[in-house]
């Protein structure tokens, strides 16, 4: 299967590294011009740096979108996008009675409202222009709400919610929504989790091995998942050849989620 995404422009918000690097990498390859967030220029132009080697056409779109302030910045830099994925999130461990009210609410507006402020952003072009594709990275402990982080937990699954109800706005329009179900994924920000959670003395691979039966049981893969695997997926539903999938919730998961989504 050939994706040819010319011509197209696309916004990967937290891009800078991790999945969200790996997405932008797969977008570029594919031919979409594309557009790195992060919180800062500084962060923006390293990842821009390290992407740029394996070529493809990026451009700059600094900007912390759980403000105002930043969310106009990442406007003004992408006045419009025919690709949408809004992969920013923060994730970690805390026992639930020690989550107060501020860190309940952080969550909320890092990992939904800034999806929902970009869908409201950039979805009305994507209706004009009769094309778009607006893709949320949601988790499979949208699903599986894991003991250690239900915060997390809940702001994914209301990820969930909010891209089935814009497909549902977006209904005829030629414009898709979905959301794309991670499982647990290779990245640093993960590995300093996993030691979070297992003996950091062990070797990496080890220490993989040991979250993965104590705290990830029902993984069939049995390893964390790649950045890259994620990032095909993204890029498939971001093509032509995804034209009637939408309002879905598709599982890049490792056979994580052990039940049929609705």
């Amino acid at each position: 299967m050939r994706i040819d995404l010319s011509g197209r422009t696309a916004l990967v918000t937290g891009s800078t590294q991790g999945i969200g690097a790996a997405i932008a990498s797969g977008l570029a390859a594919a031919g979409a011009r594309v557009a790195v967030n992060g919180r800062s220029a500084k962060s923006v132009d390293e990842a821009l740096d390290r992407l740029g080697e394996g070529g493809g056409d990026f451009v700059a779109a600094p900007g912390d979108i759980a403000t105002d302030e930043g969310a106009a910045a990442v406007f003004d830099a992408v006045p419009h996008a025919d690709i949408l994925v809004n992969n920013l999130g923060i994730f970690g461990a805390k026992a639930a009675l020690e989550i107060d009210d501020a860190e309940w609410r952080r969550y909320f507006e890092i990992n939904v409202l800034t999806a929902v402020r970009m869908t409201r952003h950039y979805l009305p072009g994507m209706t004009e222009r009769s094309w778009g594709r607006i893709q949320n990275i949601a988790s499979d402990s949208a699903v599986v709400v894991p003991a250690e982080m239900i915060q997390y937990g809940m702001s994914k699954t209301a990820l969930l919610a909010v891209a089935r109800g814009f497909a549902k706005e977006a209904a005829g329009t030629g414009v898709t929504v979905n959301s794309v179900i991670a499982g647990p994924t290779h990245t640093g920000g993960v590995e300093d989790f996993v030691y979070s959670l297992v003996d950091r003395d062990l070797p990496w691979d080890e220490a993989q091995r040991a979250f993965m039966r104590e705290y990830r049981p029902q993984s069939l893969i049995q390893r964390l998942i790649e950045p890259e695997e994620i990032a095909h997926m993204v890029v498939y539903l971001s093509s032509p050849f995804a034209s009637a999938t939408t309002g879905g919730a598709l599982r890049v998961d490792g056979g994580y989620v052990d039940s049929i989504l609705p």
